[in-house]
């Protein structure tokens, strides 16, 4: 069974997955930043210097806080201002896997017809081959 795993893991598919996942959580970070400290501010100044993070319903009479997270503590609140963020954070990631794939299917694309391009088996081969026939056939 240890022999499996080993064949397993030395397997391509599976050690591009770890880096595609690891990668993906850096760059998940990346994203979460940039809606979180650049987007989110710019889009509250917009609406007035509002902070859509902290935007919630107190689902209970005991919550009376004015931040999410004091809210929070203090009982079931429903966070449609992190929930915004969080969907935002969404499509930005998911616009730029889209023109990675756009890119890559591009270059595939290019790639292909550049082989499609490139001439059949030189005629040089296919003459020695049958030279080497004609050779063997007198002998």
């Amino acid at each position: 069974m240890l022999r499996e795993f080993q064949e397993f893991i030395a397997k391509g598919n599976v050690m591009d997955l770890a880096v595609g996942v690891i990668i993906g959580g850096a760059f998940g970070l990346i994203v979460s930043s940039l809606v979180g400290d650049i987007i989110m501010p710019i889009v509250g100044a917009i609406f007035g210097g509002f902070d859509f993070s902290n935007y919630f319903l107190p689902l209970s009479s005991s919550v009376t806080a004015v931040s999410l997270e004091e809210a929070k503590k203090q009982g079931a609140v429903f966070a449609y201002g992190n929930f915004f963020t969080v969907v935002i954070n969404f499509l930005i990631l998911a616009w730029i896997i889209f023109l990675m794939v756009k890119g890559v299917n591009t270059m595939r694309k290019r790639l292909e017809k550049e082989k499609a391009a490139e001439p059949a088996a030189p005629a040089a081969d296919v003459a020695l081959l049958t030279e080497i026939r004609d050779l063997l056939a007198k002998k």
